[in-house]
């Protein structure tokens, strides 16, 4: 087994995707022209977005992510060169800061905001960099 992608379900994909340019400079790397799907380039494994619609078709009691909600119990890690710009870069394209970045025993920086739609995201340094 390998890990090939995840999905995150959001109302809009076409801003999610924008959201993820902007805070985080992820480039998407397919778009289907229905709109309703879109990866983002992040290397080996994709990081997707779908429509909701799709997922409470097949999973009756989804919950949605919501900012105004608490975040649901997983994270996306994005590892950074510069965890400060890079949790300062997010934060001025309207992230919710949840954690200022911080140094972790083992050596690792560490940071956590809120994307538009609600989903917790770490940016952190690669472990042992």
């Amino acid at each position: 087994m390998r890990l090939g992608y995840l999905i995150l379900y959001v109302p809009d994909v076409a801003a999610s995707v924008a959201f993820y340019e902007r805070a985080f400079g992820l480039a998407p790397r397919f778009v289907h022209e229905s709109g309703q799907y879109a990866e983002l380039e992040t290397g080996a494994t994709a990081l997707a977005f779908a429509e909701e619609t799709f997922v409470a078709q097949t999973c009756p009691g989804f919950r949605p992510n919501r900012r105004a909600e608490a975040p649901a119990g997983f994270e996306v890690g994005l590892v950074a060169e510069d965890v400060p710009a890079a949790f300062a870069r997010a934060v001025a394209a309207g992230a919710v800061p949840v954690t200022e970045p911080v140094t972790k025993p083992w050596g690792q920086i560490v940071a956590y905001v809120r994307d538009g739609d609600g989903v917790l995201v770490e940016l952190c340094s690669a472990m042992g960099g």
